[in-house]
């Protein structure tokens, strides 16, 4: 499965009875709590980063990029634009990027 799929099959879900999947249900309760789901999972991810279990760090950021699309879908966000992003940004130093956010 790609990123596309998964991304795919969570704007599919935005619709769904909130009883038939568990996307539908975060979805069916708003941006704020995506939001903070997507949180909660980076915390974890950390956390197994943090403790070199490389196993648990690999579930925990499966689960941080399946609720970062999720928080993308409930703010119309698509996927392809924060790729473009990801394009416009290759082959520019990291510090001249920050550095030209920075400035804005």
């Amino acid at each position: 499965m790609t990123l596309d799929d998964l991304f795919a099959t969570i704007e599919a879900r935005k619709g769904a009875d909130p009883d038939s999947s568990w996307t539908a249900k975060l979805l069916a309760k708003g941006p704020e709590k995506c939001a903070e789901k997507f949180g909660e999972e980076a915390v974890e991810a950390i956390i197994e980063a943090v403790k070199n279990d490389k196993t648990a760090l690999t579930s925990e950021a499966a689960d941080v990029l399946y609720h970062l699309l999720v928080m993308l879908a409930a703010r119309d966000i698509a996927l392809e634009d924060v790729m473009e992003e990801l394009g416009r940004r290759q082959g520019t130093s990291g510090l001249t990027e920050k550095a030209a956010r920075t400035a804005d």
